[in-house]
């Protein structure tokens, strides 16, 4: 089921950001900013790492975007902060500068529907929340399969020139490529 055009499911849960725990954390503390909340399997796992650090090397241009990256797995906050202590080249995320939310008890990934029930751990979801809390993209990978991270960016663009310009991104479209208004005389116009 889709949670496409839905308000984003609501959670208080511990996080951890650098190096401090924090309690009530919440995407509704970024209301007024896009979001790209991501689900990954586990700490100390093999592709986890990497799409971890894929997204701190393009952190820059998702905060030019007014957008925040937040990570979640279903491993503790200390298991977060340990992680997070160990260098990249070992396996760690140590550099990793953005929340990671811890969702011990499944309610979470349960909540956003990537729960992978038979073995307790999240699938690789990714959304992307609106300014208004909205979810308008959702992408759910199986557990070996990494994410791109020039896709997330990709979408997130598509969607501020969709709300600045109100016309519609086809196939493939790109920041700066050509797109369409909404209509039958937009596509042909788009065609040509």
């Amino acid at each position: 089921m889709s949670l496409i055009g839905k308000k984003a499911p609501e959670f208080k849960a511990k996080a951890v950001v650098k190096d401090k725990i924090l309690d009530d954390f919440s995407l509704t503390d970024y209301s007024g900013k896009y979001v790209i909340f991501f689900f990954y399997p586990l700490d100390f796992t093999y592709v986890c790492p990497t799409e971890l650090h894929a997204f701190q090397e393009r952190l820059k241009d998702f905060e030019k975007r007014n957008a925040q990256v937040i990570g979640c797995s279903v491993d503790s906050w200390y298991s977060h902060l340990a992680w997070l202590n160990i260098a990249k080249n070992k396996g760690g995320i140590q550099g990793i500068t953005y929340p990671i939310v811890s969702d011990l008890n499944k309610t979470i990934s349960r909540s956003f529907q990537v729960l992978k029930e038979d073995e307790g751990v999240a699938y690789r979801g990714l959304f992307l929340i609106d300014r208004n809390e909205i979810i308008r993209h959702q992408l759910v990978n199986d557990l070996p399969l990494g994410r791109s991270v020039d896709e997330a960016l990709r979408l997130l663009d598509a969607l501020i020139f969709h709300e600045q310009n109100g016309e519609v991104c086809p196939a493939n479209w790109k920041s700066g490529a050509k797109a369409m208004k909404p209509t039958e005389q937009g596509l042909a116009e788009f065609f040509r």
